[in-house]
């Protein structure tokens, strides 16, 4: 009688192995794809919102939010502003950057956005 026995994993269960395999790493790929494009559909969303806001207080204010002066913003939307613009009718861009810091500021304290931003 021979009892040598040969020891190791056939065929089958090696397949089996592999297909568990491949399908955990597909299943784990495809949710890391779920997740970055649910941040990309996010970007997207808060462009779209903060694009609404600045068109909005435009709307309402018929300023552009930063260019305003800080004491005209102040008079009009109710609350104290800190920073504003020279009132040219577009956002500048200096060494401060005193008036795109305004912008957030203005769009806050008017009720735009949500945060507290001081320019």
């Amino acid at each position: 009688m021979n009892t040598n026995k040969q020891k190791g994993f056939t065929l089958v269960e090696i397949a089996i192995v592999l297909v568990i395999i491949g399908l955990l790493l597909g299943g784990i790929l495809k949710g890391q794809e779920l997740i970055n494009s649910a941040r990309v559909r996010n970007l997207a969303d808060q462009n779209s919102g903060i694009q609404a806001a600045y068109y909005g207080f435009i709307d309402r204010y018929r300023q552009v939010p930063g260019d305003w002066s800080a004491g005209a913003a102040t008079t009009a939307i109710g609350q104290t502003i800190n920073t504003g613009g020279d009132g040219n009718g577009r956002i500048d861009i200096d060494d401060d950057y005193i008036e795109v810091g305004a912008v957030w500021e203005q769009l806050s304290k008017a009720g735009f956005i949500s945060g507290n931003y001081v320019g």
